[in-house]
């Protein structure tokens, strides 16, 4: 863990894709890029492709910064303001159903014991500040390009990975006064293992292969997430601070029960 530490109260940090959602956020909008005018055919396509390879297999740091370079490459002239047009007008069409139930209800505990909660996303922040406030995130950490005259260069100014993460989140402790030795962590991929290490309790979602043998092996808590659903009715749109899920029956109790499956998971494993 890094020695950089806040005393203060804890909160909760979240990966996004695959850990709160059950698809990469950014190619999740790759049809409605298209419809504007933004990316081809040919782009959406092959966005639709790199989605099925992300969800059968991960990503691995090769694989991440592929999409770094197709990303940037692939935004560089867009107008800023479009975009985020597009993600404002398609945002509960194409990420709502996409909310694990189970995410959602753990974002809701966190809530109520009093927890700030960050979402901390390698997706840019056009895509990704929506969905927290959508989400009733306190704080969003998430990648930004580089804008000049209204448009996206193509150039990267701050990546959310590995560990840039981990730093970002040390950074926002030491501004917001977590402590973060109380701290919750969830991911799901081997590549935010500085940011798991970083609080006092992390807790692997869905893990991809290298990620689940090492929390194996450490005794983290596997959780798994298999229930996205359609949250509209139970979502408070308003903003930031509403509670997730209301009254749904997946409150702090069955969120415990998770976690201490998990524990038993893992012990049983090892």
């Amino acid at each position: 863990m890094n020695s950089v530490r806040s005393v203060g109260r804890p909160a909760a940090f979240f990966d996004l894709d695959k850990t709160i959602i059950a698809k990469s956020s950014v190619m999740a909008f790759g049809r409605s890029f298209y419809q504007g005018g933004l990316i081809s055919r040919r782009a959406m396509l092959k966005s639709s492709y790199a989605q099925f390879m992300y969800l059968i297999g991960g990503a691995d740091h090769d694989q991440m910064e592929r999409m770094r370079i197709y990303l940037s490459q692939m935004c560089q002239g867009w107008d800023v303001e479009q975009v985020k047009g597009i993600v404002a007008e398609t945002l509960h069409d194409l990420i709502d159903p996409l909310i694990y139930e189970e995410a959602a209800a753990l974002i809701d505990e966190h809530h109520n014991a009093g927890r700030d909660v960050v979402i901390v996303s390698s997706s840019g922040s056009e895509v990704v500040e929506p969905i927290g406030e959508m989400l009733g995130a306190d704080h969003v950490i998430a990648t930004r390009m580089v804008v000049a005259d209204g448009r996206f260069t193509g150039e990267i100014e701050y990546y959310a990975y590995g560990p840039a993460k981990a730093a970002a989140i040390a950074d926002l402790a030491a501004t917001a006064g977590y402590d973060l030795s109380s701290s919750f962590a969830y991911s799901d991929s081997a590549t935010d293992l500085p940011m798991l290490e970083e609080v006092g309790h992390p807790c692997v979602v869905n893990p991809d292969r290298a990620l689940r043998k090492e929390a194996t092996t450490r005794g983290w808590p596997i959780l798994e997430f298999n229930n996205p659903v359609s949250l509209r009715s139970r979502v408070g749109l308003a903003g930031a601070r509403t509670p997730v899920v209301a009254a749904a029956g997946l409150g702090a109790g069955v969120a415990a029960g998770l976690v201490w499956y998990a524990r038993r998971r893992s012990r049983a494993l090892g």
